[in-house]
């Protein structure tokens, strides 16, 4: 009998498909360089102009110094691209991630896959051939910022993923950190208890629709590999890698296949982390490496670290869906959420139209208690833009009065990446209600619609060069 492979055929989850796509649609957000670019800060360099400039394209290098593969980054950099990868528009963002991600769709095995193309094990393993870059001058080494460790539990064979920075410790290893809180440490100790090493595979690179369900927030007993399959509307075509049998999808990019034992540690960091400060807190852990998996086309799909808009709209969009969804099921009164740039992780801002007394103080308490990461939370009403960061700054200047309008909660779990965070880890916690009150007397200026038509009309012919 003639057995006939399966292969993976949804170019869907093609992230060249999807980059050759956006390129002919969006034009206009897109920069193509040919010139060559510098591995050491080349990439970061110029995001970080580009956002100087105030624009967020994406990149593509195709030239970058002594990288065989090129190099695309600052794909999640854009609040408006990401919801264009889900078919809408910036408003409605939260409401449809949080609607893909809640109908979750297990993924498909299929035999092969382009990620199979190249296949090195054994003696063949040299993470020099691995591309990497180094982002920040700080830095201790090329470090892969994209790579999302796949695993699954020893029992229930339940997968998790998620992000983990790690650089080279040897000709086949390497050193990372597990985040000590995280579902990958909880299993990394599960395997320990049975005393085995934990079977992982490293994946960097893929659509950019299954990286950000690598950043999404669910149990320990969930999958992200199913809430990947939710936000493509289709079950993620995925292949099992060679060694250990690992899941992993059939248009990766890379993967790196191995174990992590909870007994091997090897230094890694320092390294710029989304607080804009260089942190050599880690777990200090190690990945063997056994086999490279590779597409013959590969790129590199990287994320900027540091305090990038890349590296926070990746993380914080699925927990800004999660905590809208949450906040205005609880409270109807809430509109808007958002968590600037500006602050990291550590500032959330919520408008809401508040309907009784105290209403502002119920919901910053909602958000202080949920998200372990915010340290604070300006309320201000439905009229302010959440996402115009002098917006609410003005708000905060013409609608707060400090003796009455804060609160404060000390002694809570925090970021171990907050470098202000005490050396327990606790942090205190801030709520600033910069909503009008009821007894607020003023009445906001307004530039009608007229107005703003008529400039635009004059302004357009200054332009063009006529009166």
């Amino acid at each position: 009998m003639t057995v006939t492979a399966v292969r993976a055929t949804s170019r869907a989850q093609d992230a060249h498909a999807f980059l050759d796509a956006y390129c002919a649609a969006h034009p206009e957000d897109v920069i193509d360089l040919d010139a060559e670019v510098s591995a050491s800060e080349g990439v970061t360099g110029l995001i970080y102009q580009l956002a100087a400039e105030r624009r967020d394209p994406l990149l593509r290098c195709r030239n970058v110094a002594g990288l065989d593969v090129p190099v695309v980054s600052n794909v999640f950099a854009s609040r408006a691209r990401i919801a264009r990868m889900l078919g809408v528009g910036p408003a409605q963002l939260h409401e449809e991630y949080h609607r893909r991600a809640s109908r979750p769709i297990p993924p498909v095995v299929v035999d092969e896959g382009p990620v199979l193309d190249i296949v090195e094990s054994g003696a063949e393993v040299d993470l020099a051939s691995v591309p990497m870059l180094t982002h920040f001058a700080s830095d201790r080494a090329p470090y892969i910022t994209s790579g999302i460790i796949v695993a699954e539990d020893p029992e229930t064979g339940v997968g998790n993923m998620s992000y983990h920075r790690s650089m080279v410790h040897s000709r086949t290893e390497l050193a990372t950190s597990l985040h000590s809180r995280g579902d990958l440490w909880r299993m990394l100790r599960r395997y320990a208890d049975r005393g085995e090493a934990m079977p992982v595979a490293m994946v960097i690179g893929g659509h950019p629709l299954f990286m950000l369900a690598a950043s999404s927030r669910i149990g320990y007993d969930e999958d992200e590999r199913d809430v990947a399959g939710g936000l493509m509307g289709e079950p993620l075509e995925v292949v099992r890698t060679p060694v250990h049998g690992i899941k992993v999808p059939a248009w990766a990019e890379l993967v790196l296949e191995g174990t992590i034992s909870a007994d091997a540690h090897a230094d890694e960091g320092p390294f710029g982390e989304f607080s804009g400060y260089s942190s050599n807190r880690s777990t200090n852990n190690v990945l063997h490496v056994d086999a490279i998996l590779r597409r013959r086309d590969a790129m590199l799909i990287d994320v900027v670290g540091g305090n990038t808009a890349e590296h926070l709209n990746l993380a914080r969009i699925p927990r800004e869906a999660e905590m809208a969804h949450k906040l205005i099921a609880r409270f109807p009164d809430v509109v808007a959420l958002h968590y600037p740039t500006s602050g990291t992780h550590f500032h959330c801002y919520v408008a809401l139209r508040p309907q009784r007394p105290g209403a502002a103080r119920q919901v910053m308490l909602g958000l202080l208690g949920w998200d372990p990461y915010v340290k604070t939370v300006v309320a201000v009403d439905a009229d302010v833009d959440v996402t115009d960061d002098s917006e609410v700054l003005w708000a905060l200047a013409t609608h707060f009065q400090p003796h009455r309008d804060l609160f404060l909660v000390d002694g809570l779990p925090g970021s171990p990446l907050d470098p202000s965070s005490g050396a327990d880890g606790t942090t205190s916690r801030l709520a600033l209600d910069a909503t009008r009150g009821p007894d607020f007397h003023g009445e906001r200026i307004v530039v009608s619609d007229a107005a703003r038509a008529d400039a635009s009309v004059l302004l357009d012919s200054v332009k063009k060069g006529t009166p």
